[in-house]
C-alpha cells in the first residue's frame, strides 16, 4: 500500500508533465529547443515520385554532359555553354547512384527522410551538371566539330558525294552507259551564339561554284531572317535537303521551279518563321531570279511566298498528325534583250528534250499545291505546279504566253519499320556497318530498306501565232511567225533504298519515260527505260 507521501508525488507529476509535452507538439519549427527529429518533413508519395523523375532526368543529362567532356559523342553537348566562374566539381555517376539508391528506399508517410533536404541535394547535382564544361571538338553523334570554349562559336566540316552508275536500255540519241560522279560538295556549318547560323556549300566537280553562302537570324521562332545564296522557298521537293530527297532525281516538273537552272538557289533574302506551335510555317523572300551568283536583269526582284498548314501536328491522333499542306506563288520578270528563254524541256535523266524553249519578255507568274502525309513508316508526297512566261515585246506581241503545268505523286515504305522523316534521313535502328544513328542504340544488322515509287505528269503550251506589221505597226516589217506544240510527257520510277547507316545510302531505280508527243519532227513517240545505281555518302 502505498504511502501519502507517495501519492502526492504521483497526482503533481500527473498535472505537470502534459504541459512540456503540448509544447513540443505546437512550438516553432524554429525554437532551438526542438528536437532535430521534429523538424523533418514526412516525404509524401507525390512528393517522392516528383523527386524520382528528376533524379531520372539528372543521370540522363549528367550521362551525356560527363562524356561529352571526356570525348565521347553526345548530341545535347552542342551549343551548351560552361556558366562563368564555376567551380564545383563535375557530378559523378557514384553521385547520382547515390541519391537514387536513397530515394529508391524511400517508405513513404514514414517520415523517414527530410524532403526538403533531399530536394537540396538535387539542386547541388543539377548545378554540377551546369557547370560541366562543353567539348571543344569532337563528334556530335552527326557531324564533327570544332567550339569554342565559352560554347558560343561552333563549326561543323559537312560533306557529301554521290557516285552513280546510270544504264539506258532502249532509246534513240540517249547518253551511254557510264559511271560518274555527280555531287561532290563540301562546306561548313555553325553558329554564332544561339541566335545566328551559317552555312557555306561549295560544288567542287568540274570547278569549285558556291551553292550555298548565307545567314540565318533567329531572334524569334515566330521570325527570322536569312540573306545571301540559298534554295527559293517554293516547292516542297525542292525544300526537302539534297540528300534526304528519296529518289536521285526530283520529279520532272521540277523544270517549271524558280531557278531551276541554278540548282534551285539564288541571292536574296527571305523571313520566315512557325506561327501557332508550329502548325503553320510561312515563308516570304525576294531574290535575283537569275540562278547561282547572277544578278537580276530586271528592276524588279523575284518575290516568293509559300505557306505550309500541319494543323494536327500537337494531335495525339496518330492519322492525322502526319498531315500538312499548303502553297506557293512566285511572280518576276523576263527580259528579251537579256536574250532570256523559257524553261527546259529535257528530262532529269537526260533520255530525251519534250519541248522547246522559246524567247521570253515580260511578267513569270509561277503556282504551286502541296500534300504531304507522314504515318510511321509510310510517307505520300504530293505537288502541283504551273508555269506562265511572257512572251510580249517588240516581235512578240501578238504570241501567246509559254505555258507548262505539272504534277507528280509519290510514296515511300520503310520495311524495316524506320519512321518515315518528314525532311531528314531516318535514324537506322541496325546499321550493316559504323556506329548507331543518333539517338538510337541498337544492334547491327541489315540496315533499313525502304520500297519507293513516284508517277510524274509534265504538260507544256506554246501557242502558234504570227508578227505582221501590216496589221500591227510595232511588229518588224518581216513578219514574224511562230509555230505551236502542245506536248505532254510522263514518267513512272520504281525503286529501293538501302540505307547502310545514317551517312551511307545506296539507292536502286528503274523509270519508265514515256515521250507521247515530240517535239522534233522525225522522232516518234517512244518508251525510254532507265536504271540508275547510286551510292550517296556523307557526314
Amino acid at each position: 500500500m502505498c504511502s501519502p507521501k507517495l501519492w502526492c508525488v504521483l497526482l503533481i507529476l500527473f498535472w505537470i508533465a502534459p504541459d512540456p509535452l503540448a509544447f513540443a507538439q505546437t512550438a516553432s519549427p524554429t525554437t532551438d529547443s526542438t528536437p532535430a527529429k521534429s523538424k523533418s518533413k514526412v516525404a509524401h508519395e507525390d512528393e517522392v515520385q516528383q523527386l524520382r523523375r528528376e533524379v531520372a532526368e539528372l543521370k540522363a543529362q549528367l550521362q551525356q554532359l560527363i562524356q561529352a567532356s571526356q570525348g565521347a559523342p553526345a548530341n545535347q553537348v552542342a551549343g551548351s555553354a560552361a556558366p562563368s566562374g564555376a567551380s564545383a566539381p563535375p557530378a559523378t555517376h557514384a553521385d547520382v547512384d547515390t541519391l537514387q539508391r536513397e530515394i529508391d528506399g524511400l517508405k513513404s508517410n514514414t517520415g523517414e527522410v527530410d524532403v526538403a533536404a533531399l530536394q537540396k541535394e538535387v539542386d547541388v547535382l543539377q548545378k554540377k551538371a551546369n557547370d560541366v564544361p562543353p567539348a571543344t571538338a569532337g563528334w556530335n553523334g552527326e557531324h564533327f566539330f570544332l567550339r569554342s570554349t565559352d560554347g558560343n562559336f561552333t563549326l561543323m566540316p559537312v560533306a557529301y558525294l554521290d557516285g552513280q552508275y546510270s544504264v539506258y536500255g532502249n532509246g534513240y540519241g540517249t547518253p551511254p552507259d557510264s559511271f560518274a560522279i555527280t555531287r561532290a560538295r563540301f562546306g561548313f556549318q555553325g553558329n554564332y551564339g544561339s541566335q545566328l547560323d551559317y552555312v557555306f556549300m561549295v560544288e567542287t566537280i568540274s570547278s569549285p561554284t558556291i551553292r550555298d553562302a548565307y545567314l540565318d537570324f533567329k531572334p524569334w521562332t515566330a521570325f527570322s531572317i536569312v540573306a545571301g545564296q540559298f534554295k527559293v522557298p517554293y516547292s516542297m521537293e525542292v525544300g526537302t535537303a539534297d540528300t534526304a530527297v528519296e529518289f536521285y532525281n526530283r520529279s520532272i516538273i521540277s523544270v517549271l521551279y524558280p531557278d531551276a537552272g541554278g540548282a534551285f538557289r539564288a541571292p536574296g533574302i527571305d523571313a520566315h518563321g512557325e506561327l501557332a506551335g508550329g502548325r503553320v510555317e510561312y515563308w516570304l523572300g525576294a531574290f535575283n531570279g537569275q540562278g547561282l551568283l547572277a544578278s537580276g536583269t530586271t528592276n524588279e526582284p523575284e518575290i516568293v511566298g509559300r505557306v505550309r498548314f500541319s494543323p494536327w501536328r500537337r494531335s495525339d491522333n496518330a492519322w492525322l498528325k502526319g498531315l500538312a499542306f499548303g502553297g506557293s506563288i512566285e511572280h518576276s520578270r523576263s527580259k528579251g534583250l537579256a536574250n532570256e528563254v523559257s524553261y527546259s524541256g529535257a528530262m532529269n535523266d537526260g533520255t530525251y528534250n519534250f519541248f522547246p524553249q522559246f524567247r521570253i519578255n515580260g511578267n513569270v507568274d509561277r503556282y504551286n499545291g502541296f500534300l504531304s502525309y507522314l504515318n510511321g513508316p509510310f510517307g505520300l508526297r504530293a505537288e502541283y505546279a504551273h508555269l506562265l512566261e511572257d512572251r510580249g515585246g517588240i516581235g512578240y506581241n501578238s504570241l501567246q504566253a509559254v505555258e507548262g503545268d505539272g504534277y507528280y505523286v509519290q510514296a515511300t515504305y520503310f520495311l524495316t519499320g524506320e519512321t518515315n522523316p518528314l525532311n531528314a534521313l531516318p535514324r537506322v535502328r541496325h546499321p550493316v556497318i559504323g556506329p548507331a544513328s543518333p539517338g538510337e542504340s541498337g544492334a547491327p544488322g541489315w540496315g533499313a530498306w525502304a520500297v519507293k515509287f513516284r508517277y510524274s505528269y509534265l504538260h507544256g503550251n506554246a501557242p502558234a501565232g504570227a508578227c505582221d506589221s501590216s496589221t500591227i505597226p510595232a511588229c518588224p516589217i518581216t513578219p514574224v511567225i511562230s509555230p505551236g506544240f502542245n506536248d505532254h510527257t510522263d514518267q513512272f520510277t520504281l525503286g529501293v533504298n538501302w540505307y547502310l547507316n545514317y551517312w551511307v545510302l545506296i539507292k536502286s531505280e528503274v523509270s519508265l519515260d514515256r515521250l507521247r508527243d515530240p517535239s522534233v519532227q522525225g522522232i516518234l513517240p517512244h518508251d525510254y527505260y532507265v536504271y540508275l545505281e547510286t551510292l550517296q555518302f556523307r557526314f
